[in-house]
């Protein structure tokens, strides 16, 4: 524990960011040596490129996409902090963590949880998702072992059955209904964590 309690305080407003995101000292503690060992040039903040050299993500066919994520428009640079919210929403929901009167879901949540996912397909950030961008993400996704006929009908498809108001495209509210019967928490965690 010693080890663990000198590299906390090392990490500028670690209670508040366990406040924020529900992560353990612990998990605090690693996603923190994870941060430095991606920072390989210890400029205190991670580039676009940096994700992009972890093997394992850059083989993702989306990996542009997961990548994109974790920056807002226009951003090349993630400290720390913003890097620990937004792993966040990959945390198990804590059923035992009370919920205070009034305040907002935690990031963790089924509904940010889902939020998250959605921003990986509406990549011109309009609210909807369009059979262009569901295409984009299944050429990405299944390219090679379908036709583009193929992709294009589970395209239509996707979208016949999900969009309820007939604007042939997927809003947010509409991918939350489609994916109602989903265990969203069981897909989107990191089982390390716990």
């Amino acid at each position: 524990m010693g080890s663990n309690s000198s590299t906390l305080a090392k990490i500028p407003n670690a209670e508040d960011l366990m406040q924020e995101t529900g992560f353990t000292p612990a998990h605090l503690v690693r996603l923190y040596d994870r941060f430095k060992v991606l920072d390989k040039d210890k400029k205190g903040f991670l580039t676009p490129q940096d994700f992009v050299a972890i093997k394992e993500l850059a083989m993702n066919p989306i990996c542009d996409r997961i990548v994109g994520a974790f920056f807002t428009s226009g951003e090349e640079m993630l400290d720390f902090p913003s890097f620990v919210r937004i792993l966040a929403h990959f945390r198990p929901i804590d059923k035992n963590r009370p919920k205070e009167p009034n305040s907002p879901d935690p990031i963790n949540s089924r509904s940010n949880k889902l939020k998250f996912a959605f921003q990986l397909y509406d990549q011109d950030k309009d609210g909807k998702i369009s059979r262009h961008e569901l295409l984009q993400v299944l050429r990405a996704m299944l390219e090679k072992q379908v036709t583009e006929e193929q992709l294009e009908s589970i395209a239509d498809r996707t979208i016949q059955e999900a969009d309820l108001d007939r604007d042939d495209a997927i809003s947010f509210e509409e991918f939350r209904k489609s994916l109602e019967k989903v265990n969203i928490d069981h897909k989107m965690s990191i089982r390390f964590l716990r």
